[in-house]
């Protein structure tokens, strides 16, 4: 039997028609950012980073678009004219809530983006933006390196949505989006920061926790303190994130991360299995242990020692000390497993050869800080993440202050930026004619 329709039943297909079409023009209005976000050429994100965030937002644009106009068709047949009002409205709610999906994933990279207009920072996060693309490259051509884009926030830590994985609403990422504190801007301690989101990628590009964890619940069967394995498994993606930065950035990752957990005794010694991260004041001894194995240097036990000094175990602690010294005394077997591990997809290398290099090595980071005293193109010449390394060994040595570290970085973050801003001027003067960014925003119907 057919249901009547009724004067409210017209009503409502009328409200629901013209709310679909306000949101129709609302969505019309949303631009490019290349034609909304002023920035200085030096500050602007690279191509290949801007062009797959448009290419992400447009064609979620795009099939928002296809559901609005089909949904606006739906409302002249005949099963609309049946529907009651209720249906109606719980298919516009959900046309909505996927407005509302296109609307924050626009707004998530707005935000990073809207940052490069402001004077200095722009181009300092541009440099990060080289920097943290040069600690994610490894030596080899394992992975194909995601576009990386750098932004400020609050706080004392980092964090990072790495590039495809799942955003919220649905889609892949395509690129990695690495907020950076906003307090550590400018000095080497932003290189712990980035080096360890740096690594969070870099874990999922080799998938080396799908890798490490077998190996880890191994030696929970083998070992006699397997409550203990059972922890480092629960943690082991900041571990190896945290391995990634010293290997990269070397001692200026471990006083960095110092910065970031001196915090009241409670929050340093607070245990949680469900939190992905370690124990704050192990986390520390796990990152001089894993310095100590990868460039040998008398710097990390009296960085050890240093960080006993600030939260030494006492009555406070008492209860404790027995998992704490556990923990201690299970760190050279856990490092020994990170660095000879083999995933499959370093072909046949271990996880330690891959990431680290003898030019990192304290001695090796000394001479080249010497070297640049004398020789102003040797410093020209020092990959990023390696001139990130160089200083916060530098300031380690005491051979630099922090006004000189300070100075010094963001005088290299300009260069960095300025020079990825000429790079791209060049290109662009000297490549034949092929489709570029606003070509490609053309081909997907977004420009007028």
């Amino acid at each position: 039997m057919l249901r009547a329709v009724t004067d409210d039943d017209s009503a409502a297909r009328d409200l629901l028609g013209e709310e679909a079409r306000a949101l129709l023009t609302r969505l019309h209005r949303i631009k490019p950012f290349a034609l909304q976000e002023p920035m200085l050429p030096a500050a602007a994100l690279s191509p290949a980073a801007q062009v797959a965030i448009e290419r992400h937002l447009v064609h979620g644009r795009r099939d928002l678009r296809a559901h609005i106009e089909d949904f606006l068709a739906w409302l002249e047949g005949s099963v609309a004219r049946r529907a009651a009002p209720r249906d109606l409205q719980r298919r516009f709610v959900q046309l909505r809530l996927r407005f509302n999906v296109v609307l924050s994933q626009f707004d998530l990279f707005s935000d990073a983006i809207a940052q490069r207009s402001e004077h200095e920072t722009g181009v300092w996060l541009a440099g990060l933006d080289v920097v943290a693309s040069d600690a994610l490259r490894l030596p080899g051509s394992y992975f194909e390196s995601p576009p990386i884009v750098c932004y400020l926030d609050r706080g004392p830590g980092g964090a990072i949505r790495r590039a495809r994985t799942r955003l919220p609403g649905g889609g892949s990422n395509p690129v990695a989006l690495i907020r950076v504190p906003r307090e550590r801007m400018i000095g080497s301690g932003i290189a712990s920061s980035l080096a360890h989101e740096v690594g969070h990628q870099g874990a999922t590009l080799l998938e080396l926790l799908a890798s490490l964890r077998p190996a880890l619940a191994g030696m929970q069967t083998t070992e006699a303190n397997a409550p203990i394995w059972a922890l480092w498994e629960c943690w082991i993606g900041e571990v190896v994130a945290d391995l990634w930065a010293v290997a990269r950035v070397g001692v200026a990752s471990t006083l960095g991360l110092i910065g970031v957990v001196s915090l009241p005794r409670s929050f340093v010694f607070h245990v949680d299995p469900g939190d992905p991260h370690p124990v704050p004041w192990i986390r520390v001894k796990l990152s001089c242990t894993i310095g100590q194995a990868l460039y040998p240097h008398p710097q990390w036990e009296r960085l050890a020692r240093l960080w006993d000094s600030f939260y030494p175990l006492d009555a406070s602690t008492s209860r404790l000390v027995p998992l704490l010294d556990d923990l201690q005394a299970s760190l050279p077997a856990l490092v020994d497993l990170l660095l000879e591990h083999r995933p499959p997809l370093l072909a046949g290398r271990t996880l330690g050869e891959a990431l680290s290099g003898p030019e990192r090595h304290p001695d090796a980071l000394a001479r080249l800080h010497r070297e640049w005293r004398t020789d102003s193109s040797a410093l020209r010449r020092t990959p990023p993440s390696l001139a990130f390394a160089v200083v916060g060994q530098a300031r380690a040595d005491g051979e630099m202050t922090p006004e000189e570290e300070s100075q010094l970085l963001a005088d290299l973050l300009t260069a960095w930026a300025l020079e990825g801003a000429m790079a791209r001027g060049r290109e662009h003067s000297h490549r034949t004619r092929s489709p570029g960014f606003s070509d490609q925003l053309h081909s997907q119907g977004e420009m007028s």
